[in-house]
């Protein structure tokens, strides 16, 4: 089922320069920031219930990492130090997140420009609660 797919073999949360190391048996090892991972987490209070529905996240520049639990054979579920806990990141997924950082970088940072935060002030900048956050007027 999984054969063809990238299998980690080595997996590190740096706690003082704020990135996962992840290695696979592919040969490739990204060093994946806990900024990124919070942002792309794949959990609803991120991504939402369906398209459109994505929140997007500030102030998570200096979000570490207070623990990691494995979730089965196939994904991890970090501990972010603001407390979000929901996210199960897959080994695919993690895996699509190295592969990937340095336009997902690129996007985070125009949808913030795109939401007033001039140059990286957005991800220094509180969460705001939103009374509608899916954009519909109530």
């Amino acid at each position: 089922m999984s054969q063809d797919k990238p299998q980690p073999t080595a997996l590190n949360a740096r706690t003082q320069s704020r990135v996962l190391e992840i290695s696979f048996d592919d040969g490739k090892t990204f060093s994946i920031p806990f900024e990124l991972m919070r942002v792309y987490s794949p959990s609803a209070e991120v991504k939402g219930h369906g398209p459109g529905q994505e929140t997007l996240q500030t102030g998570k520049r200096d979000v570490g990492l207070i623990g990691i639990e494995p979730v089965g054979n196939y994904a991890v579920k970090p501990l972010f130090s603001d407390e979000h806990s929901s996210g199960i990141f897959t080994w695919d997924y993690l895996y699509w997140l190295g592969d990937n950082q340095a336009q997902l970088w690129q996007d985070y940072l125009q949808r913030l420009q795109a939401a007033g935060y001039p140059d990286e002030t957005g991800r220094d900048a509180p969460m705001q609660a939103k009374a509608s956050a899916c954009g519909h007027s109530h």
